[in-house]
């Protein structure tokens, strides 16, 4: 492994985090709040990362292991200074509590131990949903954008990162692909940001609001998330933009480029608007006995679909109080999730396809045995190696599912609350059913549930590989050829 170029890019990791901490410090001074909670994690960022930045390294190269190592290092380093800030203040009880909120916001998953948001100052708020957009698009992508090369094997750590069975380049370079990659998530956050202020929200608000649209996390400046609005407008717009945001962000670069018959062609995307639509419209029709008409149960339905499937968790109502009909599908929909290539998190769309038709074509083969059975995705063969990956990630997101809910069922919850904390976690969704809904929070599981929680996070955030690789025998030489 190349020990002395990992230690160089996660130097960097860490004086871009530093450098991130300066805007909410500004937000605190702006509201006349102390900004010392932010500065002293600066200092302590500033002070790790030069050592490490500075570390020299004779090869640039970067290998699968490399790729896997720093990915997950970089996660857990990021979410330890970035609970500094909450402990500081003495926002939250314990640290193991303000790293559950951290590793939550990063991740984008928007789960809170919080019972009453209102409480933090502003500052705070602001860096809890600020974490939503760092990684959204993931911190690792953007700090690609202004690294230097490393020999053209820095895709091991995009490949690491990004969500999605298959990662490509846009252009030639990778450090140009994290720009546009960049540019078009930020762009797509200010126009959101401009849209809610046209409806009348605070811009602090709306900043907020739109930092956990952008991440696909789901924090809130408000205990009642965008339910508090009681808005229509607010509703549509946000709803609107989770749906955007949960698809793969290549689709946009193809319509920038003026090859919107690229974009439109994607399977993924029909598949995801389709499943969008009739759920929308499904649990309309279940929920609209408890509302005034068929229109006010489309809008909240419409809402609570592009938050469950886009793995975002804004609420508008509580679905606790829905239909069991209804409340099935949104399970459902938290298993689904977004579209590879998006910020949202679950198991993806693309992923799922190839799983349905590897199944389809398996038993096709069983009936007529000399046939020769192809899957395809996007009108073009897939590669085995894809259609293995996709059977073994789903494969061990099931033993981490299992093994998590039995862990965690110690604590004594019923069946649908620790079952849902479970799946709502590993899918980066925020809020589950039974205690931890949408009008609940994570705040009574025991310090080692939290624990297991956040490893969940960072796993399902991760695709699962970097976390449950990060061991003894990653960083053993004898290794190497089995993780190139």
């Amino acid at each position: 492994m190349n020990r002395r170029m990992i230690c160089n890019i996660l130097g960097k990791i860490l004086l871009v985090e530093a450098a991130l901490l300066a805007l909410p410090a500004l937000v605190a001074m702006a509201y006349g709040e102390a900004a010392k909670p932010f500065l002293i994690p600066m200092a302590a960022l500033v002070l790790c990362g030069i050592p490490l930045s500075l570390i020299s390294h004779r090869s640039k190269a970067l290998y699968a292991r490399d790729g896997l190592a720093i990915v997950a290092l970089a996660w857990i380093l990021m979410s330890l200074f970035g609970a500094l800030p909450f402990y500081l203040s003495h926002s939250m009880p314990t640290f193991i509590d303000c790293f559950f909120e951290t590793v939550s916001g990063f991740t984008t998953t928007g789960a809170s131990i919080l019972k009453n948001v209102e409480l933090l100052s502003q500052g705070m708020l602001f860096w809890r949903s600020f974490t939503h957009w760092v990684g959204g698009m993931g911190v690792l992508v953007f700090v690609m954008a202004i690294l230097p090369t490393t020999d053209g094997h820095e895709m091991h750590i995009l490949r690491a990162e990004v969500p999605g069975p298959v990662v490509g380049k846009l252009v030639s370079r990778l450090g140009d692909t994290a720009k546009i990659l960049y540019g078009i998530y930020l762009l797509m956050t200010v126009v959101e940001v401009v849209l809610l202020l046209l409806g009348g929200m605070p811009a602090f608000d709306a900043c907020i609001s739109a930092f956990g649209t952008a991440g696909t996390g789901g924090f809130s400046s408000k205990s009642l998330s965008i339910g508090a609005y009681n808005s229509p407008y607010f509703d549509v717009v946000i709803g609107t933009f989770m749906l955007l945001f949960g698809v793969n962000f290549n689709l946009y670069y193809f319509l920038i480029m003026g090859r919107a018959r690229d974009a439109l062609r994607s399977e993924e995307l029909r598949i995801y608007l389709m499943i969008v639509a009739a759920s929308t419209l499904t649990i309309a029709w279940n929920i609209s006995h408890q509302f005034s008409s068929f229109a006010t149960a489309l809008r909240y339905a419409f809402f609570q679909v592009s938050s469950v499937i886009t793995t975002t968790g804004y609420a508008t109502t509580d679905f606790n109080l829905w239909p069991t009909f209804s409340k099935i599908i949104l399970v459902l929909l938290m298993f689904t999730g977004a579209c590879a290539g998006s910020t949202g998190g679950g198991i993806k769309i693309a992923r799922l396809v190839i799983f349905c038709k590897t199944a389809l074509s398996d038993m096709r083969q069983m009936m007529h045995p000399n046939a020769v059975a192809t899957v395809r995705m996007e009108d073009r063969p897939v590669n085995g190696k894809v259609l293995r990956g996709t059977h073994v990630f789903l494969v061990v997101y099931m033993l981490l599912m299992g093994a998590s809910t039995l862990l965690i069922s110690l604590d004594g919850f019923d069946l649908v609350s620790t079952f849902t904390a479970v799946i709502s976690c590993i899918n980066n969704i925020g809020p589950g059913l039974g205690d931890v809904g949408p009008m609940g929070n994570f705040s009574e599981f025991s310090p080692v549930s939290k624990l297991i929680l956040c490893f969940d996070m960072l796993a399902g955030r991760l695709e699962l590989f970097p976390m449950l690789l990060l061991g003894p025998s990653l960083w053993q030489g004898r290794r190497r050829s089995l993780l190139r």
